[in-house]
């Protein structure tokens, strides 16, 4: 079995920056770690950018916004880049997510891990495209682990 590729929703990358603990924080640094196979489109980055440089998020998180853009730098390191060449738009309610619906589409990725499930749900599976909790998608990085072992 290959690795695992996923896109990680804004939702999730803010949990992870806010909270120390988690899943979030967990599937983060796997994705730092190479673990699986972050992917990841030039807008979707800028997004992640734009929302972890808010100031609620510095404040909740401890962060200055140099500390967001060197840990940006991580993921932009590790990440898979996808270009965007279909766009379908628009799908959702919210234009950004989808961004991060084509971003999974275009990057051929395995699932979209989301807190946001009801709204990527029904159109994300149209395109092949599983979504789940951080907490699921860090059980299938395990149960793909113990198969390569």
């Amino acid at each position: 079995m290959g690795y695992v590729r996923l896109v990680l929703d804004t939702d999730v990358v803010v949990a992870a920056v806010r909270s120390n603990a988690g899943s979030s924080r967990r599937l983060l640094r796997a994705a730092l770690q190479r673990r699986f196979i972050l992917l990841a489109s030039v807008p979707l980055i800028v997004e992640y950018e734009a929302v972890l440089t808010r100031e609620e998020h510095l404040k909740a998180s401890g962060l200055t916004a140099a500390h967001v853009q060197v840990l940006l730098d991580g993921v932009a390191l590790v990440a898979e880049p996808v270009q965007l060449v279909f766009l379908w738009r628009p799908l959702l309610r919210d234009p950004n997510d989808d961004m991060v619906l084509e971003t999974a589409v275009n990057g051929d990725a395995d699932a979209l891990v989301t807190f946001n499930q009801r709204d990527f749900a029904d159109v994300a599976e149209r395109f092949g495209v599983r979504v789940c909790l951080p907490r699921e998608a860090l059980q299938v990085l395990e149960k793909t682990k113990n198969a390569k072992e």
